[in-house]
């Protein structure tokens, strides 16, 4: 069976928009929520938020054909990102051919397109709406124009699944490689549902921290007892999947080895998920056994990249599952959410936490979840408070979770071949 390696990613986040200042920010516990500015947010029950700024637009605008005005902000994350991903992996930014190929997660693609395009349908009239509306919103438009930015021929679709949407792109990267039908996917998630309606959908719902407006950096709290919903960011994280043999054959180098990926569906309830976490229990045990790994004996040396949403019923049922998988051993796992700095990226989210899993296990540096200060008895293993620690851990476990009752689980194996390591 072809072994598949990360060998490239690029970033579009609150926390910096490349890869080293990423990563910076993200181990030294900053948080990059704040005031939202974009769009006016004063009339809601929540205006703070993981904008993206200072985009290089000239890694957007790659040719003739891809242009950031005939894109969505999503496209416009997806193809800045993808930029770095290739670059990052020794790949070329032109022409990629036949033997590669994209497949990105979003779960809501297009909002800000929608509701600007339909604002103007109904203030100024269907003459006005833009000729670009459907090609900007179209949930397949960010792999679109990352195939044509650089030359990428080979399959190039979105998978949908709410906030783990960029987890099936992953399980599903791998088993194209796996199939022999690429050399390397372009894989990750895109997000840009910082709309008014998007902000408005989510706190209505009660699913949105509403009591911390005014200290955003304290406002996403995953585990912690004070926790009362999350904050929505907007961004991408693009990742390089290569096979072993396209690696090895032009000298590459790796950030991880993906073992595997398992997917499964709650079937309990649209939005909420089942509070005993069974089917999440049997995604990451699934994705576990098909590394080939026995969860008790991996604990020590595993780093647990969390859903952790900060929300009760989430982090609860996680905390269930993870400690009926590891049993006893779930103790030695080091476990931390991102999301309490990032703040939710949707459909995003699992790409950009599949990202820190791959720094992680290079570096050999776990990042925090931050505000973690009240500790939860229902929420008692050990979620790396506050402070990123060193520890060198041989695998991770990326968990994500969403509406819809979706589970993913994905494996990573620190890299062990010399040739591909990096420096």
């Amino acid at each position: 069976m072809e072994r598949i390696f990360v060998s490239g990613m690029g970033f579009a986040t609150c926390l910096g928009n490349d890869r080293d200042t990423f990563w910076k920010n993200l181990t030294a516990g900053y948080c990059g929520l704040d005031k939202l500015k974009l769009h006016d947010t004063t009339d809601l029950p929540v205006n703070i938020g993981g904008e993206v700024s200072d985009l290089d637009l000239k890694r957007i605008n790659v040719n003739d054909l891809v242009a950031a005005k005939k894109m969505d902000r999503a496209s416009q994350f997806a193809v800045y990102a993808a930029h770095e991903a290739l670059e990052d992996a020794g790949l070329p930014t032109t022409e990629n051919g036949d033997r590669a190929a994209v497949i990105i997660g979003a779960g809501l693609a297009g909002l800000e397109t929608y509701e600007f395009q339909m604002e103007r349908l109904l203030t100024k009239g269907p003459s006005r709406v833009s000729p670009f509306t459907i090609p900007m919103l179209m949930p397949n438009a960010p792999p679109g124009n990352i195939s044509l930015a650089f030359g990428i021929h080979g399959t190039a679709y979105t998978t949908s699944s709410a906030c783990s949407s960029s987890g099936h792109a992953m399980i599903d990267s791998i088993d194209y490689l796996r199939n022999g039908k690429a050399d390397f996917v372009v894989t990750g998630g895109t997000e840009a549902s910082l709309t008014r309606l998007g902000i408005a959908s989510f706190s209505n719902m009660k699913a949105m921290c509403r009591n911390r407006n005014d200290e955003p950096k304290q406002s996403m709290r995953p585990f912690d007892a004070d926790r009362s919903g999350f904050i929505m960011a907007e961004g991408s994280s693009i990742l390089i999947f290569e096979t072993e043999s396209h690696l090895r054959k032009r000298g590459g180098k790796a950030w991880a080895e993906v073992l595997s990926g398992s997917s499964t569906s709650d079937s309990y309830h649209l939005v909420q998920p089942d509070p005993g976490g069974r089917k999440a229990i049997v995604a990451i045990n699934q994705a576990i056994e098909a590394a080939g790994l026995n969860p008790a004996d991996i604990a020590d040396e595993t780093y647990v990249s969390a859903h952790g949403t900060s929300t009760k019923l989430n982090d609860n049922m996680e905390t269930v599952a993870l400690k009926t998988v590891f049993g006893d051993a779930a103790k030695k796992l080091q476990i931390s959410s991102i999301k309490s700095m990032l703040g939710h990226m949707i459909g995003a989210a699992c790409a950009v936490e599949m990202s820190a899993c791959c720094m992680a296990l290079t570096h050999g540096l776990l990042p925090p979840t931050i505000n973690n200060e009240t500790p939860d008895p229902d929420c008692d293993l050990n979620y790396v408070p506050n402070q990123s620690i060193h520890k060198d851990v041989k695998y991770a476990v990326n968990n994500s979770f969403g509406f819809g009752g979706h589970n993913v689980s994905l494996v990573l194996k620190k890299v062990d071949d010399p040739e591909f390591q990096r420096s």
